[in-house]
């Protein structure tokens, strides 16, 4: 499965960055799915869950408070306040 690099950013620093596979939150207009190659976007993400499928298959959760998602071909870019681990 193709890859893409995921940044979590908030005010604080780097939440997380690493390759993934998928990530799926809520945006502006109701969920969606992010995969590599996903056309360029912007949107405005309600707070939510969010799970994302790492690179090595295994799967991450949390809650976001919102924020602002950047996807590009090869990158995607969640700003947000803070965000909660499911698995911490």
């Amino acid at each position: 499965m193709n890859t893409f690099t995921m940044e979590i950013s908030s005010p604080n620093g780097s939440l997380f960055h690493e390759d993934i596979n998928m990530i799926a939150l809520r945006g502006a207009d109701g969920d969606l799915a992010v995969m590599a190659g996903h056309i360029p976007f912007v949107t405005s993400v309600q707070p939510c869950d969010f799970h994302m499928e790492l690179a090595d298959g295994e799967e991450k959760a949390g809650h976001v408070d919102g924020g602002i998602l950047t996807v590009s071909g090869t990158e995607a870019v969640l700003l947000t306040g803070d965000v909660q681990w499911i698995d911490e």
